[in-house]
């Protein structure tokens, strides 16, 4: 796919998925394929694989590459097939070249480990990312990685730097690059899905969702709610099917990954623990989690279709 494709492809509704792991925090790959089958069938548009919710910093780079074919071979073609790569220039070369062989449509390119650099340095390090592949690639400003107007509008002139996805939660901000950068990039909303309407009153195009991996329908009805601009019957739909788990999330630092396994486990699908720094979840909100899923009614709408 060219990368010129892969920017009108991203105008959608992009699923993260959760990795699943067993109980010794081994990969669950049957459980990966499972979920992502599930998310073909129900319709998802797109997929990407070892993303933030899918645990890419804790997964080795053999356990990476596993993870990627998994989802290759399970989505088999039925929608847009994505990755997360980074660490430093050298290993997210290694990957890209590894998930272009495999079949993967476009890359997103996860922050650096390093959380102290200049805007100079964030520059050759998306780049060189970027250089390294003939796919499509989009950076993720997320934590340390704060690029602003300038910077991203810098990036914007690297031919297959196609998308800018933002998970700052600066609407503000957000609002400013775009307005400095124009039509260069696609723009993409990556906080959450609670911020879908805020980010697509900013200029937002598509969005990137955790919720999706347990309900993608009503994800993909949230994105058509905001292409529309009816923005007063989504906050409806968000303060009704979304703030109930998200008010979990909150609690706890890593909670983001903890509470999305948990409500994909309760409805039939594969999730498992998090490898740690991610912190597992107290009983109390273990129990929070499971009334949250009954006053959504998740069960009723989805278990019938995993």
């Amino acid at each position: 796919m060219s990368p010129a494709e892969l920017r009108e492809r991203l105008r959608t509704v992009i699923p993260f998925p959760v990795t699943p792991f067993h109980d010794d925090y081994s990969l669950d790959l049957d459980g990966l394929r499972r979920n992502v089958d599930f998310l073909a069938r129900e319709g998802s548009p797109a997929v990407l694989a070892a993303g933030g919710t899918g645990e890419f910093f804790s997964l080795t780079f053999t356990e990476w590459q596993d993870v990627v074919s998994a989802t290759v071979e399970a989505a088999d073609g039925r929608c847009l097939l994505l990755a997360g790569v980074g660490v430093n220039p050298a290993v997210a070369a290694e990957m890209a070249q590894f998930a272009e062989s495999a079949g993967v449509d476009g890359l997103l390119i996860m922050p650096p480990h390093y959380g102290q650099a200049s805007d100079e340095g964030f520059y050759q390090y998306y780049k060189a990312i970027a250089d390294s592949t003939s796919l499509g690639v989009f950076p993720y400003a997320r934590d340390h990685a704060k690029l602003g107007p300038a910077l991203v509008d810098r990036l914007a002139d690297v031919p297959n730097i196609v998308a800018f996805k933002d998970g700052q939660g600066d609407v503000r901000m957000f609002q400013r690059i775009r307005s400095y950068v124009g039509d260069k990039l696609l723009w993409l909303a990556g906080v959450g899905d609670d911020m879908v309407h805020a980010y697509f009153a900013a200029g937002a195009e598509g969005y990137t969702s955790s919720n999706a991996n347990y309900n993608p329908k009503s994800a993909i009805e949230a994105l058509e709610l905001a292409r529309d601009g009816r923005f007063s019957e989504l906050q409806a739909k968000i303060e009704r099917e979304t703030l109930p788990i998200y008010d979990i999330r909150y609690k706890v630092r890593g909670y983001e990954v903890t509470v999305m396994k948990e409500v994909m486990m309760a409805i039939g699908l594969a999730g498992g623990p998090v490898r740690p720094p991610l912190a597992e979840l107290s009983p109390d909100d273990k129990a929070a989690v499971h009334a949250a899923i009954a006053k959504i009614g998740l069960r009723e709408t989805v278990a019938a279709h995993v």
